[in-house]
């Protein structure tokens, strides 16, 4: 269990029993119910995300670059998807951890996240070569 588990049960806790020394059973009614409208609310946000998600292809993205300038370490893979509007495309065995998901954009530049436990650790860009000629032709007199 991790420390942010712990904490919000402990918060609930506390909250819950406050609730009955300052009000009695209707104090713990209240306390309930206010709990119960934070979760509602959190299970409504995901499911949201993942509906948006839903209506695009698995791990694309629209510009892997500024999605790469965007992430930053320790956020959640729902916060990911809900900026890349994209399920990721998962690289590993499924369950496995850690977890590696890769959006791609159509420029075929790819954006490689890996999650441990649900939150990001590394990610890496890699970008397509661009094939130039090594003479460039001269233009005609």
């Amino acid at each position: 269990m991790n420390f942010t588990r712990i904490v919000t049960l402990a918060a609930i806790a506390l909250l819950t029993l406050g609730a009955w020394q300052a009000f009695g059973w209707p104090g713990i009614a209240l306390a309930i119910g206010g709990i119960v409208m934070w979760v509602l609310l959190h299970f409504t946000r995901m499911v949201n995300i993942l509906k948006k998600a839903a209506d695009r292809p698995i791990g694309h993205v629209a510009s892997a670059v500024m999605l790469n300038a965007k992430l930053k370490k320790g956020v959640t893979l729902m916060h990911v998807i809900a900026m890349t509007r994209s399920l990721g495309l998962l690289q590993t065995i499924k369950d496995a951890q850690p977890e590696v998901y890769a959006w791609t954009d159509n420029s075929d530049s790819v954006v490689t996240c890996t999650f441990v436990g649900g939150k990001l650790t590394e990610w890496s860009l890699v970008r397509p070569e661009v094939h130039t000629p090594e003479h460039p032709e001269e233009p005609n007199p």
